[in-house]
Order: C-alpha cells, then sequence, then structure tokens
C-alpha cells in the first residue's frame, strides 16, 4: 500500500513539472505574427498586432546593396496601395555583405532623403544565424508555409489580413513586378 501511494505522488509530481515545463516552453513562443514584439527604426516598442487587418509586404532592407534602388518600388507600391490597407514594412539586416552597416539614425536619414520612404520602418535585425529576430524565425521557420533561411536583401513575405503568409518573393523580384503586385491586389479583394 505504501509502496501503491509513493508511486501515485511519484507520478503526480512527474506530471505536474512537466506541465509546468510545456507551459514555460509555449509561453516564450510567440501566438503568431501579430504577438511578436518589435522596435520602430525610432526606438519604440512596437508589435505585427498594429497592423492587424492590413495586407503586409515584409522586406528585409539594405542601404549599400546592388538592390536598394528597389527602395523606390517599394515606396511606390505602398503609396498605390496603402488607402486600401495595404503595408510595407522594412526590416534593416546586416547579415549579407555588411551592406547595411548604418545606426538606426542614418538608416531612416538615409531612407526618407535618398528614396523619400513614409512606409514603417524598423529596428536593424537579424534574419537568419544564431541571433535570428523571432519575426524571421516566424517567417522562414520550419512551420512556415516558406520556411528556408532569407537568401539575400531584399527578399519579400507577403502577409494577409489575418496574419497569414501567403507569398514569398526572392530579392532579384522588384515590388512592381506583375507577380508582386497580383499577388496584392488578390490578398486586398
Amino acid at each position: 500500500m505504501r509502496c501503491l501511494f509513493v508511486s501515485v505522488i511519484l507520478a503526480l509530481f512527474v506530471s505536474v513539472i512537466l506541465a509546468v515545463a510545456s507551459l514555460s516552453l509555449v509561453a516564450d513562443e510567440p501566438k503568431g505574427l501579430y504577438e511578436i514584439e518589435l522596435k520602430t527604426i525610432e526606438g519604440k516598442a512596437a508589435k505585427l498586432k498594429d497592423y492587424e487587418g492590413d495586407v503586409l509586404l515584409i522586406v528585409n532592407v539594405a542601404s549599400e546593396c546592388g538592390l536598394t534602388p528597389q527602395y523606390s518600388k517599394l515606396q511606390e507600391v505602398f503609396a498605390k496601395y496603402q488607402e486600401k490597407g495595404f503595408k510595407v514594412l522594412g526590416f534593416p539586416c546586416n547579415d549579407f555583405g555588411k551592406q547595411e552597416p548604418g545606426t538606426n539614425k542614418e538608416i531612416k536619414q538615409f531612407c526618407t532623403t535618398r528614396y523619400q520612404v513614409t512606409f514603417p520602418m524598423f529596428e536593424k535585425l537579424h534574419v537568419k544565424g544564431d541571433n535570428q529576430h523571432p519575426l524571421y524565425k516566424a517567417l522562414t521557420g520550419e512551420t512556415s508555409p516558406f520556411p528556408g533561411n532569407v537568401i539575400w536583401n531584399f527578399g519579400k513575405f507577403l502577409v494577409n489580413r489575418d496574419g497569414k503568409i501567403i507569398h514569398r518573393f526572392k530579392p532579384k523580384i522588384a515590388p512592381d513586378h506583375a507577380t508582386v503586385t497580383e499577388a496584392i491586389e488578390k490578398a486586398l479583394e
């Protein structure tokens, strides 16, 4: 009888430990794209939830890349569709060829002066590697519909109004390319 009592207590103890461990693991993981914490390029706290209900084009950007002129096309696409609930979100990244060496202040100055960027920009982050930001873990991880590392600057992810990743575009595909604009228009319907 005593042995049975000890076994039951031990089983309950193990169950409680496993339940607590699984809760702490779940608490560390965002409950979706909207819950991922970000910082604006000015350093203010933000979440993708701030854009819930909008169609989003999430882009890792760089100021010293051969694809940097895409800033102009990103701004044009943003201006064309923003009244319909569309946002371009720019995430500076220095992971590829050290092509985004500036500070957040320098990046903002560059984008607004050189390309007249008015779409939301965020603090510089890592899109790959050991310090990969949770946003890019969600966009490129095993549970993403488009898994796999970002391969270069100006990779693009299209997210629908429900926060679901619906398309991924390679860096060299310009933001105003028909495949991108058609996907945006369909998502805005």
